[in-house]
């Protein structure tokens, strides 16, 4: 009766390596595939403002040298 706790701590074990696991393995993917880690919550929209947000300080930074 005494070991009970261990049965449940060796299940909560394999469970949070095996999250453990899957988050890394989400990073080392998005990393080569984005160059670089992927942001939690951007999606479509923040990438597309992201872009154009980087296009536009391109474009300042060019008419305000000339």
């Amino acid at each position: 009766m005494e070991w009970i706790w261990l049965e449940a701590a060796l299940t909560l074990g394999i469970i949070a390596g095996m999250l453990c696991v899957m988050g890394n393995a989400q990073y080392y993917i998005h990393k080569p595939y984005d160059g670089r880690p992927k942001h939690i919550g951007n999606d479509m929209w923040d990438v597309a403002m992201e872009r154009r947000d980087k296009k536009l300080l391109e474009n300042l930074s060019f008419s305000s040298s000339n």
